[in-house]
């Protein structure tokens, strides 16, 4: 009697590796250093690939955590009403007398606390959609911010602290490093952990895991407890990029960060995605938005060439899926 092997990973398949959509994304990547160098003579430079993340990864922050949201099958649209309350919340602390690092550390607990709310809400009400749930609390916490500061602006920082955004570690941005860091932690989380099992096993299929016994519930607040905080960090770096802050900052940085994340090839179904292609699509943006501003290309003909993009990824992952 002949003995059989049962094969637990698959051969190595060259189609399948390169038609991945990580590398389409890699591709569009270069296309746009290739236009955008066209387009403009003092593109092409190291200042613009050091200097110019540094124009957009504050709301890059906030990316990591919406992945694994968007793969729990959820949507969170209050992050960019928790960066304006934490950060305003900040200064306000600060000019009352708070030292600045005790500031600091306040937006991030209030950004967290903001998040474990939106959480809350849905583990407690089960029924009811994460859109409409953060669609309210993102009414809320923007008009706290309104109410706190009203339209006056909060500023008068101490100069260390624009290194945050500004600063340098050697050639390298201090918000690249960091940003790094953070990645790689989202990636080890999300890839290497029971935890990313889990967050992929809701998305697919949220009553299986249910009855399988997998806490879902705390999943739940931990990943909506890590969109807060991690608001609360986009928060401050973009307060120290801006030198000041008002209850109207990071408007609109939802819609960007969940661009950032559909295109990147995670489905709004849930239950699929990788970390990679969210980075690739950060800095597709990122760039994109640098590439042409330096041109002058007004904020509304920079929305209608994301929402084409976007669309276009979105065709194509459905024919790739077909």
């Amino acid at each position: 009697m002949s003995e059989r092997t049962l094969a637990i990973e698959k051969p190595w398949d060259w189609k399948r590796f390169f038609f991945q959509w990580e590398w389409l994304l890699v591709v569009i990547f270069v296309l746009i250093h290739i236009i955008n160098s066209f387009l403009s003579p003092w593109y092409l430079s190291a200042n613009t690939f050091l200097s110019g993340p540094m124009n957009f990864l504050d709301k890059a922050f906030i990316v990591l955590p919406m992945m694994l949201v968007i793969i729990l099958g959820n949507i969170d649209i209050s992050v960019s009403s928790n960066v304006a309350l934490s950060a305003v919340m900040m200064g306000v602390l600060y000019n009352v007398g708070l030292p600045m690092p005790l500031a600091m550390v306040s937006a991030l607990v209030i950004g967290t606390i903001c998040g474990g709310i939106n959480g809350l809400l849905l583990v407690k009400f089960k029924e009811l959609p994460a859109m409409i749930v953060t669609l309210s609390t993102m009414t809320i916490y923007r008009g706290i911010a309104y109410v706190i500061l009203e339209d006056h602006a909060s500023g008068g920082f101490p100069p260390w602290f624009s290194f945050f955004a500004w600063g340098y570690v050697g050639p390298v941005p201090f918000i690249l490093i960091v940003f790094i860091i953070a990645a790689v932690i989202f990636g080890l989380l999300l890839h290497k952990t029971s935890f990313g099992r889990s967050v992929y096993g809701m998305g697919s299929n949220l009553l299986a895991c249910r009855y399988s016994g997998v806490k879902t519930d705390r999943i739940l607040m931990i990943v909506f407890l890590l969109t807060g905080f991690m608001s609360a960090l986009c928060a401050i770096f973009l307060t120290s990029r801006m030198g000041s802050t008002r209850p109207n900052v990071a408007t609109g940085y939802e819609l960007d960060v969940i661009a950032m994340v559909v295109l990147g090839g995670v489905s709004t179904s849930g239950g699929t995605g990788r970390i990679a292609g969210p980075l690739l699509a950060i800095f597709i943006i990122g760039f994109l938005n640098y590439g042409l501003g330096l041109i002058n290309v007004s904020a509304q003909v920079i929305l209608i060439i994301l929402g084409l993009l976007l669309v276009l990824s979105v065709l194509v992952m459905n024919l790739r899926k077909r």
